[in-house]
């Protein structure tokens, strides 16, 4: 008997074993107002590790692809390893796919390149207006367009007023700098993009997906969750 309970000991804890070394780590990245908070209700299928890369203010002047390169070394790239992106978060990935090897990149509410952004950020590319703006007023302007230009995150109101009150001001004029001034032409082509036909704050006009949620706005991630979660169960098996 104890033998037998001993094998049964030894095969559920090699099982254990293989279980956790054999998972795939997906690594989230939020967008600019957000934090892994925006990701609690997305539901990995299968033998996924959900990892978060975790932002933190650059410096004066860093680029898109400079930020990608330094928050690269949050992921572990010795073994298999997908990401996925929502808003800034997407746009860092899709730079990351020029120097790592992920198995797939998935980006949400995002852009692929600089031609997929609104023309705001291109007219303030040539009329900076964005300069003459305090942190502390592009966070208190923040707080105030949120829920106008997308009113569907009154679904989460909580949520989103928590991770932008957590949010350092000089990281949003930053990173708002580093998106005006984002220069990618090119879409890598191993990019699956899932797009809101009602997101207005990177409107679909600009840009081509490859799934589309009808109703979702730039705050789909975490408002429209379950729509996600059936797509992501589709790419990921």
């Amino acid at each position: 008997m104890k033998t037998i309970l001993l094998c049964l000991f030894l095969f559920f804890q090699g099982f254990i074993l293989f279980s956790q070394t054999d998972s795939l780590n997906v690594y989230f990245m939020p967008g600019q107002g957000a934090d892994y908070r925006l990701f609690k209700n997305i539901e990995l299928p299968g033998n996924y590790a959900k990892k978060y890369v975790h932002f933190f203010t650059p410096s004066e002047g860093t680029d898109m692809k400079t930020y990608a390169v330094q928050l690269a070394e949050q992921i572990d790239t010795s073994k298999p390893f997908i990401l996925i992106g929502s808003s800034l978060g997407g746009m860092l990935a899709t730079e990351m796919t020029d120097f790592l090897e992920p198995e797939k990149v998935i980006i949400i509410a995002s852009a692929k390149n600089a031609d997929e952004l609104p023309s705001r950020y291109t007219f303030q590319r040539y009329v900076p207006v964005y300069r003459k703006v305090k942190p502390w007023l592009s966070k208190f302007g923040a707080f105030i367009m949120q829920p106008i230009v997308e009113p569907d995150r009154q679904k989460e109101k909580e949520t989103f007023k928590a991770m932008l009150r957590d949010k350092d001001p000089l990281f949003l004029s930053r990173t708002i700098e580093m998106i005006i001034k984002w220069d990618r032409r090119e879409s890598p082509e191993n990019i699956i993009h899932i797009h809101g036909d009602k997101d207005r704050t990177i409107p679909l006009k600009n840009l081509e997906c490859d799934y589309l949620i009808k109703g979702g706005s730039h705050m789909m991630t975490l408002t429209l969750s379950e729509e996600i979660n059936t797509i992501l169960n589709h790419i990921l098996p």
